[in-house]
């Protein structure tokens, strides 16, 4: 009876998820940073649109669809340990530094690392097998493309 209980508030299992594959997998991760500061801006998600479209070539319905799937994904998903080695193992060094550059978009996107955020990317990078020097480059390059004013300082 308690069973029954329990069960009657727990949301009904997703069924309707696909299996991540690695354009879902960072889209997932995307939505996990750009949420980990419980703050999900509009401004946030138009850029994992353009994220999405401009690594996956999707138009913008065909990007915020994909988007949409990974929100649900990171709702009902592992940990992020598992979409960073499903990235690694199914994708080369190229795409997984891209997929990296992007995370760090995401965190910059309102111009305020906060911790939360920037251990989501530390523990994709490692478990994409990046290196802590591809990661402190990969921030560099996000810096230097969503605040260009400042490489010129």
């Amino acid at each position: 009876m308690l069973k029954k209980l329990f069960q009657a508030f727990r949301p009904e299992a997703q069924t309707d998820l696909p299996d991540p594959d690695a354009e879902l997998a960072l889209g997932a991760l995307l939505v996990r940073v750009a949420q980990g500061d419980r703050a999900y801006q509009v401004e946030e998600i138009s850029l994992i649109d353009r994220i999405l479209a401009r690594l996956y070539q999707h138009n913008a319905i065909e990007a915020a669809k994909v988007r949409a799937t990974c929100e649900k994904l990171h709702t009902a998903a592992p940990d992020t340990d598992t979409f960073g080695r499903l990235i690694r193992e199914t994708t080369g060094l190229e795409d997984r530094l891209s997929a990296l550059d992007a995370l760090w978009e995401v965190v910059l996107a309102d111009g305020i690392e906060r911790k939360g955020e920037v251990e989501i990317v530390n523990d994709a990078c490692q478990a994409m097998g990046l290196s802590i020097k591809d990661n402190t480059r990969a921030r560099a390059r996000a810096r230097a493309k969503l605040f260009p004013e400042d490489v010129l300082q």
